[in-house]
């Protein structure tokens, strides 16, 4: 169970910091390279907490669980700002 956390953690955190930074470039105003950028350095923190968030949890399955729905989330709403003509 130990090893499930570990992948959790490195590729689970890894996509949910970069479903983050998607979401968050779209709602930062300003220019795209201020946006990314800005975006980019909240990502360490994302991914931190992730990684402290999956081994905080009772179960692997809980941990697989939040970190599939939080990156889906971020996903989906990224793209619905995509297709609306983002927030920016």
């Amino acid at each position: 169970m130990v090893f499930s956390r570990v992948i959790a953690a490195v590729l689970g955190g890894y996509a949910l910091s970069s479903a983050f930074v998607i979401l968050l470039a779209e709602l930062i105003p300003g220019t795209l390279a201020d946006a990314v950028l800005t975006a980019t350095l909240f990502s360490f923190a994302i991914y931190t907490a992730a990684i402290i968030w999956v081994f905080s949890v009772r179960t692997a399955t809980l941990a697989w669980g939040g970190m599939l729905f939080v990156t889906a989330l971020c996903y989906g709403a990224a793209q619905l700002l995509k297709m609306l003509g983002g927030a920016a």
